[in-house]
């Protein structure tokens, strides 16, 4: 099967020429990434190892997961490109940071749901993640602490409150998934979350809530007081 090069697609089908045309926001991730690595390799045009490259990784989060070392193994890659794809997406995590520094103070469960729902609802595994806020309910960072199954078993209490307390923090909210896209806790949830809110009583952390995020709506286990007895 023969693959064309980049400059032998029709001009306006190329992504620098369509990011021109219509802006970034307008490009796939393939394209973007694309514009990224430059060049293909023999027989791959560009935006197809772009789009390979995304299939294998499993998106932008695994390849911010994935080592430096091993993209510069990859066929067509090499330190050059790794470099390009490990800088840009750091670039991409720190304006993040930057638009959650800049935050309002976390007045509402809305507010959390306004930071991570739109990740979190797509993720194929469940991530259980803590908003770090300080005395003025600002957030602080925002850490990832399971990736996995989660239930009362095999979460380490100390682990969700091991950032708060590197922090300083003065509360933290939880938040985690359901792959489902179903929101609605589970006995698991509702145990867990009592375990956190005497935990963080403990440690003089207040949890403030904990959340679950379905697809594209959320559960704030406090409004239902669930948990939080």
């Amino acid at each position: 099967m023969l693959s064309l090069r980049m400059n032998e697609l029709p001009t306006n089908d190329q992504p620098r020429e369509r990011l021109a045309r219509l802006g970034a926001g307008a490009l796939s991730d393939a394209e973007l990434l694309a514009i990224l690595l430059r060049v293909g390799v023999s027989g791959t045009n560009v935006l197809q190892l772009a789009q390979q490259l995304l299939s294998d990784y499993g998106g932008w989060l695994g390849l911010q997961r994935a080592e430096y070392n091993d993209l510069c193994r990859r066929a067509g890659i090499g330190a050059s490109k790794a470099a390009s794809i490990k800088a840009a997406l750091e670039i991409g995590r720190r304006l993040a940071r930057i638009s959650v520094d800049e935050r309002f103070p976390i007045r509402s469960p809305a507010d959390v749901a306004a930071l991570l729902m739109v990740e979190m609802s797509h993720l194929d595994q469940e991530h259980l993640r803590t908003v770090l806020l300080d005395t003025k309910n600002r957030v602080q960072q925002i850490s990832t602490i399971y990736i996995g199954s989660l239930n009362s078993a095999t979460i380490r209490i100390g682990e969700v409150f091991k950032d708060a307390v590197r922090h300083n923090s003065a509360a933290i909210i939880v938040v985690h998934n359901h792959p489902s896209g179903e929101a609605t806790p589970s006995p698991e949830d509702i145990q867990v979350t009592r375990q956190l809110v005497a935990a963080g009583r403990l440690l003089d952390i207040e949890v403030l809530d904990h959340l679950i995020i379905g697809r594209g709506h959320y559960v704030s286990l406090r409004e239902r007081g669930l948990g939080f007895e």
